[in-house]
């Protein structure tokens, strides 16, 4: 019997057709769903088109030049604004309580200034107030709480300055912590209360009023240098005369009474 042949079959050259449509129409959902989520800002859109337009519309022009050398000198055009005194800024009014506490310091410096230089007085200023340090060899023997004849007049000339203010003063003894060995004085805390009152007498009777004043002892608790070089322990005895700020300083006192 004769065989029956087989037909080929041929190769179908349209199946890329399936996936050419499956491409188109996920693009178009793509753009669908991007133009459903996109606003157009008609703002911008103007801006931008006038900007193109007007980018290739416009002539090149060269950058002017500017000659230091002239006085009519060209400036390039710009939003600056010019600096320093011609600006037209306000100056910053100059704040009447700290110029007040500045010439105090300035008095107080100078009425002082042979200890000032001696390295026996120190005047600085802080947001507290103005602080005279000075050191305790200079108004005080050893172990006493007298004042010495050489001090007196130093004192009385800052006394001077003081009395022509209204700010409250708060003077502090201070100490070594080596302790003091004296029938007078028990301990450091006396001898520096008693000093530090010394120094409030000799104010009064200068002429600063009393209600301003104020005594503190603090023995050797406030320490600026170090108690184990002779050095640090002479920086250490000392007697600080605050000139308070006014608000500051009356809240002191209230609270010292």
């Amino acid at each position: 019997m004769a065989r029956k042949q087989l037909h080929e079959e041929h190769e179908n050259l349209e199946r890329w057709l399936v996936s050419y449509a499956d491409f188109i129409t996920l693009l178009f959902a793509f753009f669908v769903v991007m133009y459903a989520i996109s606003s157009v800002n008609e703002g911008k859109y103007r801006v931008l088109s006038d900007s193109i337009v007007n980018a290739f519309n416009e002539k090149q022009t060269s950058p002017k030049q500017i000659n230091m050398g002239q006085k009519n000198a060209e400036i390039l055009q710009g939003a600056g604004k010019p600096i320093g005194k011609s600006s037209g800024m306000k100056a910053q009014p100059a704040n009447p309580v700290a110029e007040h506490m500045k010439t105090i310091a300035k008095d107080v410096q100078t009425a002082m200034e042979s200890l000032v230089k001696q390295g026996q007085v120190r005047v600085t200023q802080s947001a507290r107030g103005i602080t005279v340090e000075i050191n305790a060899s200079t108004l005080f023997a050893s172990g006493d709480a007298t004042l010495q004849p050489a001090s007196v007049s130093a004192l009385a000339a800052v006394a001077k300055v003081l009395a022509e203010t209204d700010n409250p003063i708060q003077v502090e003894g201070h100490t070594d912590n080596i302790p003091i060995k004296s029938t007078v004085y028990p301990s450091n805390w006396e001898l520096s209360s008693a000093r530090a009152s010394s120094v409030v007498r000799l104010l009064t009777d200068q002429g600063v009023p009393p209600g301003r004043l104020v005594a503190i002892g603090y023995a050797d608790n406030k320490p600026l240098d170090t108690n184990t070089t002779p050095e640090g322990r002479s920086r250490n005895r000392r007697v600080n005369v605050l000139i308070l700020n006014k608000v500051e300083g009356e809240q002191e006192l209230k609270l010292a009474n």
